[in-house]
Protein backbone atom coordinates (compact mmCIF):
# COMPACT_ATOMS: atom_id res chain seq x y z
CA UNK A 1 0.00 0.00 0.00
CA UNK A 2 1.37 3.43 -0.94
CA UNK A 3 1.54 5.61 2.18
CA UNK A 4 -0.38 8.89 2.14
CA UNK A 5 2.17 11.72 2.39
CA UNK A 6 1.97 14.25 5.22
CA UNK A 7 -1.20 12.61 6.47
CA UNK A 8 -1.03 14.16 9.92
CA UNK A 9 -1.35 17.58 8.32
CA UNK A 10 0.64 19.15 11.10
CA UNK A 11 1.49 22.31 9.20
CA UNK A 12 2.96 23.83 6.07
CA UNK A 13 1.49 23.33 2.60
CA UNK A 14 0.10 19.89 3.39
CA UNK A 15 -1.62 21.24 6.48
CA UNK A 16 -3.29 24.05 4.54
CA UNK A 17 -4.34 21.62 1.81
CA UNK A 18 -5.81 19.23 4.36
CA UNK A 19 -7.83 21.88 6.16
CA UNK A 20 -8.95 23.48 2.89
CA UNK A 21 -10.19 20.08 1.73
CA UNK A 22 -11.97 19.65 5.07
CA UNK A 23 -13.72 23.02 4.75
CA UNK A 24 -14.84 22.53 1.14
CA UNK A 25 -16.02 18.96 1.68
CA UNK A 26 -17.88 20.00 4.84
CA UNK A 27 -19.51 22.88 2.96
CA UNK A 28 -20.65 20.44 0.27
CA UNK A 29 -22.17 18.20 2.93
CA UNK A 30 -23.89 21.22 4.51
CA UNK A 31 -25.30 22.15 1.11
CA UNK A 32 -26.36 18.59 0.36
CA UNK A 33 -28.20 18.39 3.66
CA UNK A 34 -30.06 21.64 3.01
CA UNK A 35 -31.23 20.34 -0.37
CA UNK A 36 -32.23 17.07 1.28
CA UNK A 37 -34.61 18.72 3.76
CA UNK A 38 -35.67 21.67 1.60
CA UNK A 39 -39.07 20.23 0.60
CA UNK A 40 -40.03 20.08 4.30
CA UNK A 41 -39.90 23.88 4.52
CA UNK A 42 -43.36 24.26 2.98
CA UNK A 43 -44.83 20.79 2.47
CA UNK A 44 -48.46 21.80 2.02
CA UNK A 45 -47.78 24.57 -0.50
CA UNK A 46 -45.38 22.49 -2.59
CA UNK A 47 -47.69 19.47 -2.51
CA UNK A 48 -50.64 21.63 -3.59
CA UNK A 49 -48.53 23.26 -6.32
CA UNK A 50 -47.86 19.88 -7.89
CA UNK A 51 -51.33 18.49 -7.02
CA UNK A 52 -50.09 15.76 -4.67
CA UNK A 53 -51.49 14.08 -1.55
CA UNK A 54 -49.39 13.76 1.61
CA UNK A 55 -48.25 10.28 0.59
CA UNK A 56 -47.62 11.47 -2.96
CA UNK A 57 -45.53 14.35 -1.70
CA UNK A 58 -43.65 11.97 0.59
CA UNK A 59 -42.88 9.84 -2.45
CA UNK A 60 -41.68 12.88 -4.43
CA UNK A 61 -39.40 13.97 -1.60
CA UNK A 62 -38.07 10.43 -1.09
CA UNK A 63 -36.92 10.21 -4.74
CA UNK A 64 -33.80 12.00 -3.51
CA UNK A 65 -33.04 8.93 -1.41
CA UNK A 66 -33.97 6.39 -4.09
CA UNK A 67 -30.91 7.48 -6.07
CA UNK A 68 -28.82 8.68 -3.11
CA UNK A 69 -28.91 5.36 -1.28
CA UNK A 70 -27.76 2.98 -4.05
CA UNK A 71 -25.22 5.54 -5.25
CA UNK A 72 -23.47 5.42 -1.88
CA UNK A 73 -21.76 2.13 -2.64
CA UNK A 74 -20.78 3.38 -6.09
CA UNK A 75 -19.37 6.56 -4.55
CA UNK A 76 -17.34 4.64 -1.99
CA UNK A 77 -15.87 2.28 -4.56
CA UNK A 78 -14.79 5.01 -6.98
CA UNK A 79 -13.40 7.17 -4.17
CA UNK A 80 -11.22 4.32 -2.93
CA UNK A 81 -9.89 3.89 -6.45
CA UNK A 82 -9.75 7.42 -7.91
CA UNK A 83 -9.87 9.92 -5.02
CA UNK A 84 -12.41 12.58 -4.10
CA UNK A 85 -11.74 15.84 -5.95
CA UNK A 86 -13.42 15.00 -9.27
CA UNK A 87 -16.52 13.70 -7.53
CA UNK A 88 -16.87 16.67 -5.19
CA UNK A 89 -16.89 18.96 -8.24
CA UNK A 90 -19.23 16.83 -10.34
CA UNK A 91 -21.49 16.04 -7.39
CA UNK A 92 -22.00 19.65 -6.33
CA UNK A 93 -22.80 20.63 -9.93
CA UNK A 94 -25.40 17.85 -10.29
CA UNK A 95 -26.91 18.71 -6.93
CA UNK A 96 -27.25 22.37 -7.89
CA UNK A 97 -28.71 21.68 -11.33
CA UNK A 98 -31.25 19.30 -9.79
CA UNK A 99 -32.50 22.00 -7.41
CA UNK A 100 -32.71 24.50 -10.28
CA UNK A 101 -34.70 22.02 -12.38
CA UNK A 102 -37.14 21.42 -9.51
CA UNK A 103 -37.57 25.18 -9.22
CA UNK A 104 -38.11 25.84 -12.92
CA UNK A 105 -41.04 23.49 -13.56
CA UNK A 106 -44.69 23.11 -12.60
CA UNK A 107 -44.84 19.52 -13.88
CA UNK A 108 -44.52 16.91 -11.15
CA UNK A 109 -42.67 14.48 -13.42
CA UNK A 110 -39.99 17.06 -14.23
CA UNK A 111 -39.76 18.01 -10.56
CA UNK A 112 -39.23 14.32 -9.82
CA UNK A 113 -36.35 14.24 -12.30
CA UNK A 114 -34.84 17.27 -10.58
CA UNK A 115 -35.13 15.56 -7.21
CA UNK A 116 -33.38 12.46 -8.60
CA UNK A 117 -30.56 14.61 -10.07
CA UNK A 118 -30.16 16.37 -6.73
CA UNK A 119 -29.91 13.05 -4.93
CA UNK A 120 -27.38 11.76 -7.45
CA UNK A 121 -25.05 14.71 -6.92
CA UNK A 122 -25.57 14.75 -3.18
CA UNK A 123 -24.58 11.08 -2.94
CA UNK A 124 -20.89 12.05 -3.13
CA UNK A 125 -20.92 14.68 -0.37
CA UNK A 126 -20.75 12.84 2.94
CA UNK A 127 -18.59 9.95 1.76
CA UNK A 128 -16.11 12.32 0.08
CA UNK A 129 -15.81 14.35 3.27
CA UNK A 130 -15.10 11.29 5.42
CA UNK A 131 -12.72 9.87 2.79
CA UNK A 132 -10.72 13.10 2.89
CA UNK A 133 -10.71 13.12 6.70
CA UNK A 134 -9.49 9.51 6.77
CA UNK A 135 -6.67 10.05 4.28
CA UNK A 136 -5.53 13.53 5.28
CA UNK A 137 -5.50 13.15 9.07
CA UNK A 138 -4.16 10.71 11.66
CA UNK A 139 -6.39 7.70 12.54
CA UNK A 140 -6.99 8.75 16.14
CA UNK A 141 -8.65 11.97 14.89
CA UNK A 142 -11.23 10.28 12.67
CA UNK A 143 -14.18 10.14 15.09
CA UNK A 144 -13.73 13.75 16.17
CA UNK A 145 -13.25 15.17 12.66
CA UNK A 146 -15.98 13.05 11.09
CA UNK A 147 -18.22 14.33 13.89
CA UNK A 148 -17.13 17.85 13.00
CA UNK A 149 -18.14 17.26 9.36
CA UNK A 150 -21.55 16.16 10.55
CA UNK A 151 -21.71 19.17 12.88
CA UNK A 152 -21.18 21.54 9.97
CA UNK A 153 -24.05 19.93 8.09
CA UNK A 154 -26.33 19.91 11.12
CA UNK A 155 -25.55 23.53 12.02
CA UNK A 156 -26.23 24.62 8.47
CA UNK A 157 -29.49 22.72 8.46
CA UNK A 158 -30.48 24.24 11.81
CA UNK A 159 -29.83 27.78 10.64
CA UNK A 160 -31.11 27.11 7.15
CA UNK A 161 -34.38 25.53 8.25
CA UNK A 162 -35.38 28.59 10.25
CA UNK A 163 -33.90 31.20 7.93
CA UNK A 164 -35.19 29.59 4.75
CA UNK A 165 -38.59 28.97 6.31
CA UNK A 166 -38.90 32.70 6.98
CA UNK A 167 -37.75 33.48 3.45
CA UNK A 168 -40.24 30.98 2.03
CA UNK A 169 -43.07 32.77 3.85
CA UNK A 170 -41.83 36.15 2.60
CA UNK A 171 -40.78 35.34 -0.97
CA UNK A 172 -42.18 31.91 -1.83
CA UNK A 173 -40.46 28.54 -2.04
CA UNK A 174 -39.43 28.83 -5.70
CA UNK A 175 -37.28 31.91 -5.17
CA UNK A 176 -35.62 30.29 -2.15
CA UNK A 177 -34.92 27.11 -4.12
CA UNK A 178 -33.38 29.24 -6.87
CA UNK A 179 -30.99 30.80 -4.36
CA UNK A 180 -29.91 27.43 -2.99
CA UNK A 181 -29.32 26.14 -6.52
CA UNK A 182 -26.95 29.03 -7.20
CA UNK A 183 -25.17 28.37 -3.90
CA UNK A 184 -24.32 24.88 -5.16
CA UNK A 185 -22.62 26.35 -8.21
CA UNK A 186 -20.45 28.47 -5.89
CA UNK A 187 -19.32 25.37 -3.97
CA UNK A 188 -18.38 23.65 -7.23
CA UNK A 189 -16.30 26.70 -8.22
CA UNK A 190 -14.49 26.64 -4.86
CA UNK A 191 -13.68 22.95 -5.30
CA UNK A 192 -12.30 23.56 -8.80
CA UNK A 193 -10.05 26.37 -7.58
CA UNK A 194 -8.87 25.18 -4.17
CA UNK A 195 -9.56 21.49 -3.42
CA UNK A 196 -6.54 19.19 -3.31
CA UNK A 197 -6.36 15.62 -2.07
CA UNK A 198 -3.83 13.01 -0.92
CA UNK A 199 -3.14 10.03 -3.14
CA UNK A 200 -5.60 7.17 -2.86
CA UNK A 201 -3.97 4.16 -1.14
CA UNK A 202 -5.39 1.98 -3.93
CA UNK A 203 -4.33 4.21 -6.82
CA UNK A 204 -1.22 2.10 -7.50
CA UNK A 205 -2.84 -1.28 -6.83
CA UNK A 206 -1.58 -4.19 -8.90
CA UNK A 207 -5.09 -5.27 -9.87
CA UNK A 208 -7.18 -3.52 -12.49
CA UNK A 209 -9.89 -1.07 -11.54
CA UNK A 210 -12.73 -3.56 -12.08
CA UNK A 211 -11.01 -6.27 -10.04
CA UNK A 212 -10.16 -3.85 -7.24
CA UNK A 213 -13.76 -2.66 -7.07
CA UNK A 214 -15.00 -6.25 -6.97
CA UNK A 215 -12.59 -7.14 -4.15
CA UNK A 216 -13.48 -4.02 -2.17
CA UNK A 217 -17.20 -4.68 -2.49
CA UNK A 218 -16.76 -8.32 -1.46
CA UNK A 219 -14.71 -7.34 1.60
CA UNK A 220 -17.36 -4.92 2.84
CA UNK A 221 -20.67 -6.47 1.73
CA UNK A 222 -19.48 -9.91 2.87
CA UNK A 223 -18.98 -8.76 6.46
CA UNK A 224 -21.85 -9.59 8.81
CA UNK A 225 -20.42 -7.10 11.30
CA UNK A 226 -20.63 -4.28 8.76
CA UNK A 227 -24.24 -5.25 8.00
CA UNK A 228 -25.17 -5.15 11.70
CA UNK A 229 -23.51 -1.75 12.15
CA UNK A 230 -25.25 -0.45 9.03
CA UNK A 231 -28.70 -1.51 10.25
CA UNK A 232 -27.94 0.00 13.65
CA UNK A 233 -27.00 3.27 11.97
CA UNK A 234 -30.12 3.24 9.79
CA UNK A 235 -32.47 2.78 12.74
CA UNK A 236 -30.58 5.29 14.89
CA UNK A 237 -30.76 7.90 12.10
CA UNK A 238 -34.53 7.66 11.73
CA UNK A 239 -35.21 10.88 13.69
CA UNK A 240 -33.20 12.88 11.14
CA UNK A 241 -34.44 11.02 8.06
CA UNK A 242 -38.12 11.11 9.00
CA UNK A 243 -38.86 13.54 11.83
CA UNK A 244 -36.44 16.42 11.26
CA UNK A 245 -35.96 15.70 7.56
CA UNK A 246 -39.62 15.83 6.51
CA UNK A 247 -42.59 15.30 8.84
CA UNK A 248 -41.64 16.85 12.21
CA UNK A 249 -42.69 20.41 11.41
CA UNK A 250 -45.93 19.16 9.89
CA UNK A 251 -46.71 17.19 13.06
CA UNK A 252 -46.03 20.24 15.23
CA UNK A 253 -48.28 22.50 13.14
CA UNK A 254 -51.14 20.03 12.77
CA UNK A 255 -51.01 18.24 16.13
CA UNK A 256 -49.49 20.84 18.47
CA UNK A 257 -50.86 23.94 16.68
CA UNK A 258 -47.51 25.69 16.26
CA UNK A 259 -46.97 28.23 13.48
CA UNK A 260 -44.82 27.13 10.55
CA UNK A 261 -41.87 29.28 11.62
CA UNK A 262 -42.25 28.19 15.25
CA UNK A 263 -42.39 24.54 14.17
CA UNK A 264 -39.27 24.91 12.02
CA UNK A 265 -37.51 26.62 14.93
CA UNK A 266 -38.41 23.76 17.29
CA UNK A 267 -37.36 21.10 14.76
CA UNK A 268 -34.09 22.96 14.14
CA UNK A 269 -33.11 22.03 17.69
CA UNK A 270 -32.55 18.49 16.39
CA UNK A 271 -29.79 19.79 14.11
CA UNK A 272 -28.24 21.99 16.80
CA UNK A 273 -28.17 18.97 19.09
CA UNK A 274 -26.71 16.75 16.37
CA UNK A 275 -23.97 19.30 15.74
CA UNK A 276 -22.97 19.36 19.41
CA UNK A 277 -23.42 15.64 19.97
CA UNK A 278 -21.44 14.63 16.88
CA UNK A 279 -18.39 16.57 18.00
CA UNK A 280 -18.67 15.66 21.69
CA UNK A 281 -19.35 12.00 20.94
CA UNK A 282 -16.40 11.88 18.54
CA UNK A 283 -14.09 13.57 21.03
CA UNK A 284 -15.16 11.32 23.89
CA UNK A 285 -14.95 8.19 21.76
CA UNK A 286 -11.46 9.03 20.49
CA UNK A 287 -10.38 9.74 24.05
CA UNK A 288 -11.78 6.46 25.35
CA UNK A 289 -10.82 4.46 22.27
CA UNK A 290 -14.25 2.79 22.15
CA UNK A 291 -17.52 3.37 20.28
CA UNK A 292 -20.10 0.66 21.03
CA UNK A 293 -21.51 1.61 24.42
CA UNK A 294 -21.65 5.29 23.52
CA UNK A 295 -23.89 4.31 20.59
CA UNK A 296 -26.01 2.18 22.91
CA UNK A 297 -26.49 4.91 25.53
CA UNK A 298 -27.11 7.58 22.91
CA UNK A 299 -29.82 5.51 21.22
CA UNK A 300 -31.71 4.85 24.47
CA UNK A 301 -31.72 8.53 25.46
CA UNK A 302 -32.68 9.61 21.94
CA UNK A 303 -35.69 7.28 21.89
CA UNK A 304 -36.89 8.65 25.24
CA UNK A 305 -36.60 12.24 24.03
CA UNK A 306 -38.75 11.63 20.94
CA UNK A 307 -41.35 9.67 22.89
CA UNK A 308 -41.71 12.65 25.22
CA UNK A 309 -42.05 15.20 22.41
CA UNK A 310 -44.66 13.14 20.59
CA UNK A 311 -46.87 12.10 23.49
CA UNK A 312 -46.48 14.46 26.46
CA UNK A 313 -48.34 17.80 26.73
CA UNK A 314 -45.42 20.22 26.56
CA UNK A 315 -44.73 23.87 25.96
CA UNK A 316 -42.90 24.93 22.82
CA UNK A 317 -39.80 25.59 24.93
CA UNK A 318 -39.90 22.08 26.43
CA UNK A 319 -40.37 20.54 22.98
CA UNK A 320 -37.35 22.42 21.69
CA UNK A 321 -35.26 21.44 24.73
CA UNK A 322 -36.13 17.76 24.35
CA UNK A 323 -35.40 17.81 20.62
CA UNK A 324 -32.07 19.48 21.39
CA UNK A 325 -31.31 16.61 23.78
CA UNK A 326 -32.56 14.03 21.28
CA UNK A 327 -30.33 15.53 18.62
CA UNK A 328 -27.33 15.67 20.98
CA UNK A 329 -27.50 12.00 21.87
CA UNK A 330 -28.50 11.20 18.29
CA UNK A 331 -25.16 12.68 17.24
CA UNK A 332 -23.54 9.55 18.69
CA UNK A 333 -24.90 7.77 15.59
CA UNK A 334 -21.83 9.10 13.77
CA UNK A 335 -19.73 6.58 15.71
CA UNK A 336 -21.22 3.78 13.62
CA UNK A 337 -19.04 4.98 10.73
CA UNK A 338 -15.91 4.74 12.87
CA UNK A 339 -16.97 1.28 14.07
CA UNK A 340 -17.40 0.06 10.49
CA UNK A 341 -14.25 1.49 8.94
CA UNK A 342 -12.00 0.49 11.83
CA UNK A 343 -12.89 -3.17 11.37
CA UNK A 344 -11.40 -3.34 7.85
CA UNK A 345 -8.30 -2.32 5.92
CA UNK A 346 -7.63 1.35 5.19
CA UNK A 347 -7.75 0.75 1.42
CA UNK A 348 -11.52 0.12 1.52
CA UNK A 349 -12.50 2.83 4.01
CA UNK A 350 -14.54 4.75 1.44
CA UNK A 351 -16.48 1.65 0.52
CA UNK A 352 -17.21 0.80 4.15
CA UNK A 353 -18.35 4.33 5.03
CA UNK A 354 -20.46 4.47 1.88
CA UNK A 355 -22.06 1.11 2.61
CA UNK A 356 -23.08 2.17 6.12
CA UNK A 357 -24.42 5.46 4.76
CA UNK A 358 -26.30 3.67 1.97
CA UNK A 359 -28.14 1.42 4.40
CA UNK A 360 -28.73 4.36 6.74
CA UNK A 361 -30.27 6.53 4.06
CA UNK A 362 -32.29 3.62 2.70
CA UNK A 363 -34.47 3.99 5.77
CA UNK A 364 -35.84 7.20 4.29
CA UNK A 365 -36.98 5.31 1.18
CA UNK A 366 -39.33 3.27 3.33
CA UNK A 367 -40.25 5.49 6.23
CA UNK A 368 -40.73 8.93 4.63
CA UNK A 369 -43.62 7.71 2.41
CA UNK A 370 -44.74 5.19 5.06
CA UNK A 371 -45.29 7.92 7.64
CA UNK A 372 -47.21 9.93 5.05
CA UNK A 373 -49.34 6.88 4.25
CA UNK A 374 -49.98 6.13 7.93
CA UNK A 375 -50.93 9.76 8.54
CA UNK A 376 -53.37 9.70 5.62
CA UNK A 377 -54.86 6.43 6.89
CA UNK A 378 -55.20 7.88 10.40
CA UNK A 379 -56.97 11.01 9.19
CA UNK A 380 -53.90 13.24 9.47
CA UNK A 381 -52.77 11.92 12.87
CA UNK A 382 -48.99 12.32 12.68
CA UNK A 383 -48.51 11.48 16.37
CA UNK A 384 -49.53 7.91 15.61
CA UNK A 385 -47.59 7.70 12.35
CA UNK A 386 -44.39 9.05 13.91
CA UNK A 387 -44.37 6.38 16.63
CA UNK A 388 -42.13 4.56 14.16
CA UNK A 389 -39.29 6.97 15.00
CA UNK A 390 -38.63 6.15 18.69
CA UNK A 391 -39.43 2.50 18.00
CA UNK A 392 -36.67 2.29 15.38
CA UNK A 393 -34.14 4.06 17.62
CA UNK A 394 -34.90 1.68 20.50
CA UNK A 395 -34.37 -1.27 18.17
CA UNK A 396 -30.96 0.12 17.17
CA UNK A 397 -29.93 0.08 20.83
CA UNK A 398 -30.86 -3.59 21.05
CA UNK A 399 -28.93 -4.57 17.91
CA UNK A 400 -25.71 -2.77 18.82
CA UNK A 401 -25.51 -4.84 22.02
CA UNK A 402 -24.57 -7.83 19.88
CA UNK A 403 -22.01 -6.06 17.64
CA UNK A 404 -18.36 -6.73 18.55
CA UNK A 405 -15.98 -3.78 18.67
CA UNK A 406 -12.74 -4.13 16.74
CA UNK A 407 -10.00 -1.83 15.43
CA UNK A 408 -7.96 -2.97 12.44
CA UNK A 409 -4.21 -2.31 12.79
CA UNK A 410 -4.44 0.00 9.74
CA UNK A 411 -6.42 2.42 11.90
CA UNK A 412 -4.03 2.61 14.84
CA UNK A 413 -1.23 5.09 14.22
CA UNK A 414 2.33 4.44 15.33
CA UNK A 415 2.14 7.43 17.68
CA UNK A 416 -1.04 6.12 19.30
CA UNK A 417 0.49 2.69 19.79
CA UNK A 418 3.57 4.29 21.34
CA UNK A 419 1.49 6.38 23.76
CA UNK A 420 -1.12 3.73 24.60
CA UNK A 421 0.41 0.27 23.96
CA UNK A 422 -2.11 -1.49 26.20
CA UNK A 423 -5.03 0.23 24.51
CA UNK A 424 -3.70 -0.59 21.04
CA UNK A 425 -3.40 -4.23 22.00
CA UNK A 426 -6.96 -4.23 23.34
CA UNK A 427 -8.39 -2.58 20.24
CA UNK A 428 -6.72 -5.06 17.90
CA UNK A 429 -8.86 -7.86 19.27
CA UNK A 430 -12.59 -8.30 19.28
CA UNK A 431 -14.35 -6.73 22.25
CA UNK A 432 -17.64 -8.51 23.06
Amino acid sequence: MTPVPDRTAAGGTAGRAAWTAFVIASAFFLYEFVTRIEPSLDTETIAAFFGLTKSGFGSLSSLFFWIYAPMQIVAGLVLDRFGARTFVIAGSLCCAFGVLLFTATDISGVAAAGRVLTGFGASFAFVSALWLVNHWFAPERFALLSGAVNAVGMTGAAIGAVLLSGLVEAAGWRLVFLGTGLAGLAIAAAAILFLREPASPAAEADTGAAEHIRQSLAAVAGSGRVWAISITGMLFYMPVNVYAGLWGATELTSGHHRSQVAAETIVSMVFWGMALGSVFGGWLSDRLGHRKYLVLGGAVLTALAYLSVLYLPLSAFAEGALLLAGGFFGGFQMLTFAMAKEGIANSVTGTAVAFVNMIGIAGALIFQPLVGYLADAAGGNFELALATVPACVALSALIVLFVPEYRHPDHISDSAQARFPARAETLERTVP
